[in-house]
C-alpha cells in the first residue's frame, strides 16, 4: 500500500450545478474523489467525513511504510509468529484465495522485489543477479498462515497493496450505503464503485483512462449503475530501459515484470476487490490476457 502521510489530511466538499457534491482528498498514494447525489447538505458533510476518516484509516493500518501498521509489524516480526485482528485475517485469506485462483501469480511476499525495482520511469533495471537473489525469500509457500497467526520466515515481507485501494473503495461504498447515501460514486483513482444510480435513475458516466495518454485521454466510456470497475497497468508506475517499456506488475516466479502485458486492464464486477482482482489476473496473464479474460466470462477492456 502506498506511503502513509498525515502532514496534510484537507477534504475539499463542493457543490456542482448538476446538483451533486463532489469530495476530494488524498489517499493511499493519489487522489480520492467521492460524487454524493443527494439534496442535503449535512447529511453529505458528515458522510463525506466519515468516508474520508474510513479511507485514512485502512491507509495507516495497512501501509508498508508504517512501522506501526499491521504490514509493518509483520514485516518486522523476522521469524517471530505474530496473531491479526479479524480484518486483517481476512485480507489475508482473500490473498490467500488470490494466490491460489492464479495459479501462483498473485502473491503478498512478492513485495520484497521492491528492493531491487524503482519502477520511477528513471530507466535503470536491476541486475540479473540482483533480482535472482531476491527470489528464495518470495513465495506464498514459505510461510505459514493458521488463522489467526501468520509466520514468515526471517528476511521475508508481505504488501498488501495490490488489494488495499480496492478494499478502501468496497469499505466506503459500504459504509455510505449504511449512512443512507443510495446515489454516490467511490473513485480511488480509477479503481471505483457506486452505492446506486443518480437519483432521477441515470447511470453515473465515467471514463477508462488511456495509458498511452494518461490523464487526457480516455479509451472508453463506461455508463454505471450497479457494481464496480477497476483498472490494472503501467501509465504511471514503469521503467523504460534499452528501449523497452517494463510495467510494475512483477510475476513473482521469475522476479521480472510480466513479458507482454497489456498497458492496461479494466474489469467491471460486483465489488471493486472483485474487479480489481480480475484485472490483475489479465495483465499476469500476460499475452493471453484476453483470453483469459473472456474464459472467466468478465465484462473487460483491454489495451495493448
Amino acid at each position: 500500500m502506498s506511503r502513509s502521510s498525515t502532514a496534510h489530511r484537507e477534504i475539499s466538499l463542493v457543490r456542482h450545478d448538476e446538483g451533486y457534491f463532489a469530495l476530494h482528498y488524498q489517499a493511499l498514494g493519489g487522489p480520492c474523489e467521492v460524487l454524493f447525489d443527494h439534496d442535503d447538505p449535512a447529511a453529505v458533510r458528515l458522510a463525506a467525513s466519515q468516508a474520508a476518516a474510513e479511507t485514512w484509516r485502512i491507509e495507516e493500518k495497512f501501509s508498508r511504510y508504517r512501522k506501526d501498521s499491521v504490514v509493518g509489524r509483520i514485516n518486522a516480526a523476522q521469524g517471530s509468529e505474530i496473531r491479526l485482528d479479524d480484518e486483517s485475517c481476512a485480507l489475508i485469506d482473500y490473498a490467500h484465495a488470490c494466490h491460489a485462483l492464479s495459479d501462483g501469480r498473485f502473491d503478498i511476499t512478492s513485495g520484497g522485489l521492491r528492493r531491487v525495482w524503482r519502477f520511477d520511469g528513471k530507466g535503470k533495471l536491476p541486475s540479473p543477479r540482483a533480482v535472482a537473489a531476491c527470489l528464495p525469500l518470495i513465495g506464498w509457500d514459505k510461510l505459514r498462515w493458521r488463522r489467526p497467526s501468520l509466520w514468515l520466515p526471517k528476511g521475508m515481507e508481505i504488501d498488501l497493496g495490490g488489494i488495499g485501494k480496492e478494499y478502501a473503495v468496497d469499505r466506503v461504498a459500504q459504509g455510505l450505503q449504511a449512512a443512507g447515501m443510495a446515489h454516490a460514486l467511490i473513485n480511488f483513482g480509477g479503481d471505483l464503485r457506486v452505492t446506486g444510480p443518480r437519483r432521477d435513475g441515470r447511470p453515473w458516466m465515467i471514463g477508462i483512462d488511456d495509458p498511452r495518454a494518461t490523464g487526457v485521454g480516455i479509451v472508453s466510456a463506461q455508463s454505471i449503475a450497479h457494481g464496480a470497475l477497476a483498472t490494472s497497468g503501467d501509465a504511471r508506475r514503469f521503467i523504460v530501459a534499452r528501449g523497452r517499456r517494463y510495467g510494475h506488475i512483477l510475476d513473482p516466479r521469475t522476479g521480472w515484470p510480466v513479458p507482454d502485458a497489456p498497458r492496461s486492464v479494466s474489469v467491471r464486477a460486483a465489488t471493486c476487490l472483485e474487479a480489481g482482482m480480475m484485472a490483475t489476473f489479465g495483465i499476469l496473464n500476460g499475452a493471453d490476457a484476453e483470453a483469459y479474460l473472456q474464459s472467466q466470462g468478465v465484462v473487460h477492456y483491454v489495451v495493448r
